[in-house]
């Protein structure tokens, strides 16, 4: 899955268990949520950052806001995609696009956006991304130098 910058999206590959369905085998609809988050998560471990660390360095990810449409089921068994491609970096808040694909037929079936705000384990005010964190960010995402400007 290659972002409009051309550069390669995170995937996070899962699989839909029982526990992810309704009485009709399909995924509820909230569950895609739980999904896209795993795979921010699982993109940050990737840049090397694990979030108890960071939690343990006052600093945690809160999601400020989220956008999700559905366009077909998933059901028990199959195989996922997540993707999460950094769209937006600001000073402290992030945009994610992600993406939720069936692996066998690549049908596309949840797709979303997500603002991540940056805040302060202890008061949950916010605060800067750290400089490391905002460097892996910005490459991982393409985004070169980024403005800290505005959030």
């Amino acid at each position: 899955m290659r972002a409009q910058n051309g550069v390669q999206a995170f995937a996070h590959q899962c699989r839909v268990y029982y526990e992810d369905t309704d009485a009709g085998g399909v995924v509820y609809y909230v569950n895609y949520l739980k999904f896209m988050e795993r795979a921010r998560t699982e993109h940050l471990r990737a840049l090397g950052f694990v979030q108890s660390q960071l939690a343990g360095e006052n600093l945690l990810f809160v999601v400020h806001s989220a956008e999700a449409r559905y366009h077909a089921p998933a059901r028990l068994d199959d195989e996922l995609t997540v993707t999460a491609e950094i769209t937006e970096l600001n000073r402290a808040s992030l945009r994610f696009k992600q993406q939720v694909w069936r692996v066998k037929d690549t049908t596309l079936l949840c797709e979303g956006q997500f603002m991540v705000a940056c805040v302060r384990a202890d008061n949950f005010r916010p605060r800067a991304i750290p400089p490391a964190l905002r460097t892996a960010f910005a490459d991982a995402g393409g985004l070169g130098k980024q403005s800290s400007a505005g959030d």
